[in-house]
């Protein structure tokens, strides 16, 4: 079924934002999201002029709206909690500050303003905090992408696809599967990197869909195809996705539950709103309570229409690989993924006698030594 299911508003906000970072050219942008220049300029336009209000279709109450007394910024931190239930006293700060709300009490008077109303989870505030880990040191250098682990809906299951930019937490999709294929992966990826454009490098586990260090799956293969570097956390060790494992909690906790009374096009809706809250206005404790949109920035490298040929060295040999993985050198069978069916492979000569390094594209994806016996 199709991802792309946004509102006008998301969809709108979030081409504003990714204009404002001026990393790829504004006609790009304007036709990665399907609209004229003129357009784009006049939601950049009202947007520099008015904020997420010069967006609207119609003219809205404007977010801004000091308080004059205690009481009523009370009721605000109440009802911003009623909208945001999983929201703590940093978080709710941060997200009325951004509103436009002045005169915002600490984070420590907002949490006393949740106890004495019965608003506070205990459960989720004793939660511990992950531990600061590796990150990427610029958007698009490294995305991270997993099932997240099905759940019910109304007429079969919801299998949500996610895809993460690890610099800025930012969520690039969560795709509605009604089931865990490879093929509707790349579905889901490539609108994804028509919108986004591509990463340098994926992270994924081990699953069978992914392959791993020493396997690789068409779905891989494709990925390398488009100089996408393919790299698979440790077995047994899902921290090495971290911040994707830290994502999927959070979105189990705020949004799955509501979910499970849905159809899938209705999961995929409420998603979808769920995703923009995430990047555009939950503050984020890992990013200091920025918002994930504020350190995203659209890629340069532009999904391919045509994929050029795949070009070797003068010195390289190359081989295509057979059924099953099998390509043959010097009258001997040897054996890559069976994701490289029908790909050309090179073999290339390293500083140790007899042993050759298998490249597809640029990638290492293998060795052979020819002194070994078969």
């Amino acid at each position: 079924m199709p991802w792309k299911v946004k509102t006008v508003m998301s969809e709108r906000k979030e081409f504003v934002t990714l204009a404002q970072q001026q990393t790829i050219s504004f006609s790009k942008l304007c036709q990665r999201y399907n609209i004229h220049r003129d357009t784009g300029y006049k939601w950049l336009s009202r947007y520099l002029a008015s904020g997420e209000e010069g967006l609207k279709d119609k003219s809205r109450r404007p977010s801004s709206s000091p308080i004059q007394t205690p009481e009523a910024m009370e009721d605000v931190v109440l009802l911003a909690r009623e909208a945001h239930a999983h929201w703590g006293g940093r978080k709710l700060r941060r997200h009325l500050q951004n509103s436009g709300y002045t005169s915002v009490p600490s984070a420590s008077t907002i949490t006393a303003i949740l106890r004495r109303h019965g608003k506070l989870n205990s459960a989720l505030a004793s939660e511990p905090r992950d531990l600061q880990r590796f990150e990427a040191q610029t958007a698009n250098e490294l995305w991270q992408m997993d099932f997240k682990g099905h759940f019910a809906a109304v007429g079969g299951r919801c299998h949500p696809l996610t895809v993460l930019d690890d610099h800025s937490r930012y969520s690039l999709g969560i795709g509605v599967c009604e089931r865990e294929s490879k093929a509707l992966v790349r579905t889901h990826l490539t609108q994804i990197f028509h919108q986004y454009g591509l990463p340098a490098s994926m992270l994924m586990d081990n699953g069978s869909y992914w392959g791993s260090r020493n396997e690789y799956t068409s779905l891989s293969v494709w990925l390398l195809r488009l100089n996408i570097a393919v790299i698979h956390g440790r077995p047994y060790h899902p921290q090495t996705q971290g911040k994707l494992e830290r994502f999927h909690r959070t979105l189990k906790a705020e949004v799955a539950p509501a979910c499970e009374q849905l159809t899938l096009p209705q999961c995929q809706q409420k998603l979808n709103h769920w995703r923009h809250e995430y990047n555009h206005r939950r503050p984020h404790e890992a990013l200091h309570l920025e918002v994930p949109a504020m350190r995203y920035q659209a890629s340069e490298r532009s999904f391919p229409r045509v994929l050029a040929a795949i070009e070797y060295g003068p010195d390289d040999i190359v081989r295509k690989v057979q059924a099953e993985g099998w390509f043959t050198y010097r009258n001997r069978d040897y054996r890559v993924s069976r994701g490289f069916r029908g790909e050309p492979i090179a073999l290339r000569p390293t500083t140790q006698d007899g042993v050759r390094d298998i490249y597809y594209c640029r990638f290492k994806i293998g060795q052979i030594d020819l002194a070994q016996a078969l």
